[in-house]
């Protein structure tokens, strides 16, 4: 193997962010996944205080579509964000998708905006003012990650985010110590998480500003990789990522709901239980991220590999709460479901870090927009889905599995178009 020139540009090394630069990074992911997180159990309750003549169905029902409308902010904000910060630069899009999120936070607290439609356009703003953040971080932490650290890194990133989500319930506990002493009970209590996600929001804004790279510094220091070369991946490839991403969200989506629907439709699984098998699911997702960080298995085994591991696993878990329907069995089929979700999510993640610099943005805006499609239509879908069949749903969930499963079996050469931008020792397609 010849060794790269100086003009070999598809070959250099990327700087490395400083240590101080990727914490802020991966505390915006974390504070945007805990302010989802920290908002959505009190929905219920608020639309209760908006609606107060609704019915319990009806509820669920404006809960499922604000999810909804959150997810759809994604989908459109996404690819926009990603495509303008691929022009522009991404530190700026960054500081102004924070500043968007802060006030799509603070608007809830205006008398005018606090209404039933007010809440569902404020949703759908802060969504779309997230994807301005999640994507466009993953985009610049891979353009600014030498390839022996790149693996590591977004399995952190997957971790952070999950811990987030985890974290952000714990928000209402400080909100109910509020809400007892100003004695406004579930208001003053949203409220308060209202507030302390915006301010959160607003400290990472400021220290994003302060730390991250000026616009131009990364294409200063590492020459960005061109198209013209043979490592860019083509639109196909690209689309089937998406696709990928996009179908292992619906899934998803529609499993978490599942869960809870068996917690209402079946007298031997309680609510409690429902939430319990939920949090192991987040549990074993960030398990299976620290495997990811600490092991090294995104660099050491082909990524195909990986992939069709975490679909076995899914499917597995999902025949599993198709067939059994005592607690324990589905203990068993929600760790399943979620160690192989978990597992493909990152791998994916880790693919698209392989595209050109400058088409990194569009790229995660694209696989976060998938994933919001498919979130999207997994929540809306999964109503019906558990509803007409019950715990039979699990199963036709796992079919969209099966069949992208089958498409990795037919498509072996699907990795190609995804190699490192340093040279390795040849090992497989990935």
């Amino acid at each position: 193997m010849s060794r790269p020139t100086a003009l070999d540009v598809s070959r250099v090394e990327p700087a490395d962010l400083r240590p101080a630069q990727l914490a802020w990074l991966a505390a915006a992911v974390f504070v945007v996944s805990a302010g989802y997180g920290a908002l959505l159990p009190l929905l219920p309750g608020w639309l209760t205080s908006i609606i107060p003549i609704a019915s319990g169905p009806e509820v669920a029902r404006h809960v499922g579509f604000l999810s909804g409308v959150y997810a759809a902010g994604v989908l459109i904000g996404a690819p926009l964000w990603g495509i303008v910060s691929d022009r522009t630069g991404r530190s700026q899009i960054l500081i102004v998708g924070f500043i968007g999120y802060v006030a799509s936070l603070l608007l809830l607290l205006v008398p005018a905006f606090s209404g039933l439609w007010g809440l569902y356009a404020l949703r759908g703003m802060t969504g779309f003012f997230v994807a301005a953040v999640v994507p466009v971080v993953s985009a610049l932490v891979a353009e600014n990650t030498p390839d022996q650290h790149r693996a590591r890194r977004f399995a952190w990133l997957g971790a952070v985010s999950l811990l987030g989500f985890l974290f952000g319930p714990a928000l209402n506990v400080v909100a109910d110590v509020v809400a007892r002493w100003t004695g406004e009970g579930l208001i003053s209590s949203a409220r308060a998480v209202i507030v302390l996600s915006a301010l959160s929001g607003a400290v990472m804004m400021v220290g994003l500003n302060r730390t991250l790279p000026a616009p131009g510094t990364a294409a200063a220091r590492a020459p960005a990789r061109t198209d013209a070369g043979p490592a860019a991946p083509s639109g196909a490839r690209l689309v089937s990522m998406w696709w990928v991403s996009g179908t292992v969200m619906f899934v998803l989506a529609g499993f978490e709901l599942g869960i809870v629907l068996q917690g209402q439709q079946q007298a031997v699984l309680s609510a409690r239980q429902a939430a319990m098998m939920l949090a192991e699911c987040s549990l074993v997702m960030l398990a299976i991220n620290a495997i990811l960080f600490f092991t090294g298995l995104l660099e050491k085994v082909p990524s195909r590999t990986l992939l069709a591991a975490g679909i076995i696993l899914a499917v597995a878990g999902l025949a599993v709460l198709t067939i059994h329907r005592s607690a324990v069995w589905m203990y068993l089929g929600v760790s399943l479901t979620a160690a192989g979700t978990g597992l493909i999510l990152p791998v994916v993640a880790y693919l698209a870090a392989g595209a050109s610099f400058n088409k990194l943005g569009a790229t995660m805006g694209g696989l976060a927009a998938a994933a919001g499609f498919g979130q999207t239509l997994g929540s809306a879908f999964g109503g019906w889905l558990f509803g007409s069949f019950a715990q039979g749903g699990f199963g036709w969930l796992g079919i969209s599995l099966v069949v992208l499963l089958g498409f990795l079996w037919a498509r072996r050469d699907w990795c190609a178009d995804f190699p490192r931008r340093t040279p390795q020792p040849p090992r497989s397609a990935c």
